[in-house]
């Protein structure tokens, strides 16, 4: 189908700026206007997400709507700085954009917005501040909590994604617009941003608790504000699969959610598969709130899930094995606590043992987490975690009998754990492992908690070595279905590096038996429940990405076995390819170590280089940007740097040096 295409779409902003848009619409929009579905990302449309954007955009127009990707402030071709995520200055533009939408002579004045990851968030808190041409959202691997619940601290620890994360940042940030669409003043923008690009990681280590910085653009803080329907949307693989459950329970507005297997892509793109037709689902969702039709999408189970099934333990995989499930209502009626209780012998029992002082010692050597995986995997090389068994060695380690009937979980284990520790600043991690007949053991769900953070995360405070406490540490939510003749383990350690970062010092931990649970969501299987059935993926890319160097994604563990260093090697390579449709070259690659030495806990450091060029004609530029993590006992160190060049000129370079005080993390 024909669809008309508005490359450089300048819309104007209160403070005389323009953020540019890419509009996809049908060509007889202007004599009869169609909704508009917004995307508002700063990953640049001209480039980087582009093929990406043909997926969704275009499969909108050609069914009668008008598809907008427009990049936010100071990225891409949008004038102005981005200088930090989700600020007030980004949602108030992004509210001025849907009421701009609302008032172009194709749209019919009713807008939505999807995204997924910032554009997931971003519509979210725009949908709290209640723009009324916005009938609608679908947010995909978002979060309702910036503090509980993103790439920055899980459980008040600080996580290995946030240096990672930063450094993206970084190096997006360095990036200029693209002459062809800019002009003359492309030079002139991207010096502006140069200039005022600095590391967001220094920012992000001085908010180590929950304050007022991660408390704006938490919805969380007023579910009732977003007063439009939601579809919320994830996958195990991801990152941010809990805050679904949450938006569920919390939100009083239609809603529904949807839990598949993928990482942080969207579910047409789907990895592990499989995959599903995500456009012709959301343009049911759509014509139901868009356009006012009655597709049946609300008589869809409030919550959709594939529940994974036994497999061995990989670091990627194409598919996984599992099987739809519907639930009419979250929380479920059918989902049920089933407790499970530790016992001397490593065992994981339904009885608690009989009052006693039983204690478990625990402490965890510095390299165990090397096999963890991603906090959020991309599917972009092996970042999913490795057999367990690696792991369980510096664990300690509760395991069920062999199972004699299947039992399926939907929903968040939570562990309830009483503990001593000798150390004022402690963490903990646990682990729930799917255990095969060989011994082969696979993660399906986990959770870390920074025991200073008992009393909330508004309030750390140091921990008495020695005195008794009890904390609950929530896990991941899962779907997943144990087969009979396997067992479910509990692992636990005192560190989970480089996923988490380790306290400062080694703890060791002394695990109470009479006031430690581990309470699992089992899933009542029967023969009424709803049946889930979704088309297959349509709409492939058409954006020519033709090869010039081939990508390489890989992850490698080094040990020197002599002076007991550990370092964990991340390749993400994307290679250089050339746009066809737009004539560019494109290079992409990072670059990730993480490393540490015996049990020195202050010998641990990260670093992250990552390059990013283009190239047309006479036209060559690119940057590079290094940060590098370190810490001590009392404080963090970030060193990083910036260099960029034009036509093979170096034409800006900036170092940064910063300390920035622990705070019991």
């Amino acid at each position: 189908m024909t669809v008309s295409i508005h490359e450089d779409v300048r819309i104007p902003m209160a403070d005389g700026i323009t953020l540019s848009a890419r509009i996809w619409h049908p060509p007889d929009a202007g004599e009869h206007p169609v909704p508009a579905i917004l995307e508002y990302i700063p990953y640049r449309k001209r480039d980087f997400t582009r093929a990406r954007d043909e997926t969704l955009h275009r499969c909108y127009a050609e069914h009668g709507y008008a598809g907008v990707r427009v990049d936010l402030r100071g990225s891409g071709e949008s004038e102005g700085l981005l200088t930090d995520e989700y600020i007030q200055q980004e949602l108030d533009d992004g509210y001025a954009v849907v009421e701009w939408l609302a008032e172009q002579p194709w749209c019919d004045g009713n807008v939505g917005m999807i995204g997924i990851s910032w554009g997931g968030f971003n519509g979210l808190q725009i949908a709290a501040m209640q723009p009324p041409a916005l009938k609608a959202i679908v947010t995909v691997c978002s979060t309702d909590d910036r503090y509980a619940d993103d790439v920055h601290y899980m459980g008040g620890c600080l996580l290995g994604d946030n240096l990672s994360w930063a450094s993206v940042m970084f190096a997006y940030n360095s990036l200029p617009p693209d002459p062809a669409l800019r002009g003359e003043d492309w030079r002139q923008l991207w010096h502006q941003r140069l200039e005022a690009n600095a590391p967001w990681l220094i920012k992000w280590l001085e908010h180590p608790a929950r304050d007022d910085y991660w408390r704006h653009g938490s919805i969380c803080e007023d579910h009732a504000a977003v007063q439009c329907p939601v579809m919320a949307v994830s996958g195990w693989a991801d990152g941010y699969t809990d805050a679904v459950f949450r938006l569920l329970e919390q939100l009083s507005v239609p809603r529904q959610g949807l839990v598949g297997p993928w990482s942080h892509k969207y579910p047409h793109q789907g990895v592990p598969g499989p995959a599903i037709g995500f456009q012709q689902e959301t343009l049911r969702w759509w014509d139901r709130w868009l356009k006012g039709r009655e597709t049946g999408i609300m008589q869809e189970p409030m919550l959709r899930a594939w529940v994974q099934e036994a497999t061995e333990p990989a670091t990627r995989y194409h598919h996984r094995p599992g099987h739809w499930v519907g639930e009419r209502a979250w929380p479920s009626p059918y989902v049920q606590p089933q407790m499970l209780y530790p016992a001397t012998g490593g065992h994981l029992r339904d009885t608690p043992m009989a009052a006693g002082d039983d204690q478990f010692i625990l402490q965890s050597p510095l390299s165990l987490g090397l096999f963890a995986g991603k906090w959020c995997s991309y599917s972009a090389g092996p970042d999913l975690p490795y057999d367990q068994r690696e792991e369980d060695g510096g664990a300690l380690v509760f395991e069920t009998d062999p199972l004699d009937a299947p039992m399926e979980l939907l929903g968040a284990p939570e562990l309830t754990l009483r503990c001593r520790v000798d150390r004022p600043v402690a963490q903990v991690a646990a682990r729930l492992s799917d255990v095969a007949v060989d011994g082969k053991a696979t993660r399906i769900t986990y959770g870390v908690l920074n025991l200073n953070h008992r009393e909330g995360h508004h309030a750390p405070e140091a921990l008495t070595p020695g005195e008794a406490f009890t904390v609950v540490l929530k896990l991941n939510d899962l779907g997943h279905r144990l087969t009979p003749g396997h067992r479910l383990r509990l692992s636990l350690s005192t560190s989970y590096w480089p996923l988490a970062v380790p306290p400062p010092e080694p703890v060791c931990m002394k695990v109470l038996a009479a006031g430690t649970t581990l309470s699992l969501p089992v899933r009542a299987v029967r023969d009424d429940a709803p049946a889930v059935h979704f088309p297959e993926p349509a709409y492939p890319d058409p954006v020519t990405r033709t090869p010039q160097k081939l990508a390489e994604h890989r992850w490698v563990v080094h040990r020197d076995l002599e002076t007991s260093a550990s370092a964990l090697e991340v390749i993400k390579d994307e290679g250089r390819y050339r746009i066809e449709d737009v004539d560019l070259l494109v290079e992409d690659a990072t670059y990730e170590t993480y490393r540490s030495v015996g049990e020195d806990f202050s010998s641990i450091e990260g670093e992250v280089i990552a390059w990013r060029a283009f190239e047309r004609d006479d036209w060559a530029v690119s940057t590079r940007t290094r940060t590098r993590l370190e810490a001590d006992d009392q404080a963090f160190h970030v060193h990083a740097e910036l260099d960029a060049w034009e036509a093979g000129r170096r034409v800006f370079s900036r170092n940064w040096h910063e300390r920035i005080p622990r705070r019991f993390v």
